[in-house]
């Protein structure tokens, strides 16, 4: 039950760092460019990397903390930082079917889901 309190807890505030930054990055650059996206995502693959390796490769971070940072805060803050985290895992293992489905499909897909579902909720 423990694991589940922190899970909660790390996801709260990885949703309101995302937040919090989306909001700035809009008011410092404004609204021609989805800045706060684009930040968030690629702050996020970054800090993912960083963790990872803290944890991981050097042990300077507890192990059980990895699911409680990686799951929980960047798992809020964004998703996109683990989607690049399993494509670098496929591009390593030299699987090239499975990493251009991966690519392809969750881009090309995505589109088309998320226009089937504006279809789909304008029919109701």
């Amino acid at each position: 039950m423990n694991k589940i309190l922190l899970l909660a807890l790390a996801g709260a505030c990885g949703t309101l760092l995302r937040y919090w930054l989306s909001v700035a990055m809009h008011s410092l650059l404004g609204p021609g460019f989805p800045w706060g996206t684009w930040t968030v995502n690629i702050l996020g693959c970054f800090l993912f990397g960083l963790i990872w390796v803290m944890i991981q490769e050097r042990g300077i971070l507890p192990a059980h903390l990895r699911i409680i940072v990686l799951v929980g805060f960047m798992g809020a803050f964004t998703t996109f930082s683990t989607y690049i985290f399993e494509c670098s895992a496929l591009l390593q293992d030299t699987q090239w079917l499975k990493l251009g489905l991966n690519l392809l499909g969750q881009n090309i897909l995505g589109f088309f889901a998320l226009y089937l579902g504006f279809v789909l909720g304008r029919l109701f």
